[in-house]
């Protein structure tokens, strides 16, 4: 974006804080503005049986994926209804569609996710702004390379070849529909799970 000409800045935040979110946020409205996009894509995953996720980790995946998607959004909300405009957009999950063994704490979040901009949607969309929801399959980030450690379930490598389009995604994948998404383009566009996941989950 910096190369394009935007101004750009980069803040860290512990999204499952809210007093941490609402601290970034009025760093970011006083440095750039009045917010008029969201995009939440923070999130954690772990695997493990059902029988052995600690009480620990389904409540920090929970207080990351699903309750930071919901600090993020109500800490910014009030920039964009006082516009009357707005575009909101979650990172999901495909496996919050289809399910996904050993990660019932990460699949629960993400259709958490799935299901809050759904109900955006409906209650923000008559003052101007839309919510949808992006629900990534195999992506290859650092979170996906390190679930290769031997002994877990993904080989990025035999998952491409499941496939239908024979490649992982990238994070431009997800960049590209995103930035649709937050355009005006994109304004009957509404309460949807856009898949961003080469045939995996049709």
């Amino acid at each position: 974006m910096a190369n394009d000409g935007a101004r750009v800045i980069g803040l860290e935040v512990d999204v499952s804080d809210r007093a941490s979110v609402d601290a970034a946020v009025e760093k970011a409205r006083a440095e750039l503005g009045p917010i008029s996009v969201i995009v939440t894509s923070a999130g954690i995953q772990e695997s493990a049986p059902f029988g052995e996720i600690t009480a620990e980790s389904w409540q920090r995946t929970l207080d990351v994926n699903l309750t930071g998607t919901f600090n993020t959004i109500q800490s910014a909300l009030p920039d964009l209804l006082e516009a009357g405009w707005g575009r909101i957009v979650t990172i999901s999950s495909s496996s919050a569609q289809s399910g996904a063994p050993d990660r019932a704490h990460y699949v629960a979040s993400k259709g958490g996710v799935i299901a809050l901009t759904k109900a955006l949607a409906f209650e923000l969309s008559p003052k101007g702004i839309t919510a949808n929801t992006i629900p990534p399959s195999i992506i290859d980030t650092p979170m996906a390379r390190a679930e290769e450690q031997p002994g877990q379930l993904i080989d990025l490598d035999v998952l491409a070849t499941m496939t239908p389009v024979r490649r992982t995604g990238t994070p431009h994948d997800v960049a590209a529909a995103a930035a649709f998404l937050c355009t005006d383009d994109a304004g009957f566009i509404t309460g949807q799970a856009i898949g961003v996941n080469g045939g995996w989950y049709l």
